[in-house]
């Protein structure tokens, strides 16, 4: 089918999972090390998640950075940028990306601006992340109540969407002027039918009220999923194995560089 000959929602989904294609085509892809492997040289720098999300730090954990220890700084960033300063197709993907960059920004600022950036001291990385839910080019975030969250659900009911995580790091060699790593990651979501039982039950339980799209697949709001296309780490707000490699990624530099 030609691409411009696509329909528009057909365009959409195309766009949303290229990203992911390569790894699914079977391609010979050049090896990329993660985390697991570089927990020596992780324990020589400084680890900041700038995120309260306990759902991020527990994938911090899975991935065994408790072992060499991580600090929490929650940022102070307003996560109010503009919807319609990010048009277009991919304008999800660049809003999530943006708000990432800006909660970490915030953080290291300060943490920055402390001394931990002199070149004789060990690197420090910050991390910031932002997830949303992406029905139909509509950026849906955490609830505003009870009754948005239950018209969230319904929404979502039967259909697909697409959940976005975007990840930035700032490292203290480089400042904050710009992140050092920045990067977005899809995954396609498919929800069963949901009773209005069912979604009366899972409003009831408060577990909607923090969460993207007004569900968290690890918890109760799994129950609701049919089918997953991509990384379901992602989903829950930390795309692993892309934060891992980049975040291994970044160590090896520093060690190379020194």
């Amino acid at each position: 089918q030609d691409w411009e000959a696509a329909a528009p929602g057909m365009r959409r989904v195309l766009a949303c999972l290229a990203a992911t294609v390569s790894m699914a085509s079977g391609l010979a892809l050049p090896m990329q090390k993660c985390a697991l492997g570089s927990i020596e040289a992780l324990s020589r720098c400084r680890l900041v998640l700038a995120s309260k999300s306990p759902r991020r730090r527990e994938i911090f954990d899975l991935m065994g950075l408790d072992r060499v220890g991580y600090d929490i700084v929650v940022s102070d960033f307003e996560e109010d940028l503009p919807k319609s300063d990010f048009p277009g197709e991919d304008g999800p993907q660049r809003y999530c990306e943006a708000t990432a960059t800006g909660k970490a920004r915030s953080v290291a600022g300060k943490i920055f601006s402390q001394g931990s950036g002199t070149p004789s001291a060990n690197p420090v990385f910050v991390v910031g992340a932002d997830t949303i839910v992406d029905l139909d080019g509509e950026v849906l975030e955490k609830p505003s109540s009870e009754q948005d969250a239950a018209a969230t659900l319904r929404r979502l009911s039967g259909r697909a969407h697409f959940v976005h995580s975007s990840v930035a790091i700032f490292s203290s060699r480089h400042g904050v002027a710009e992140p050092v790593i920045s990067f977005c990651e899809t995954t396609r979501v498919k929800f069963g039918q949901l009773s209005d039982a069912e979604i009366s039950a899972y409003v009831a339980s408060g577990e909607p009220m923090d969460k993207a799209g007004s569900y968290g697949i690890q918890g109760l709001g799994g129950q609701f999923v049919d089918q997953i296309e991509g990384c379901y780490f992602n989903v829950m707000g930390l795309p692993m194995r892309r934060f891992s490699t980049a975040i291994a990624g970044l160590v090896a530099g520093d060690e190379e560089g020194r």
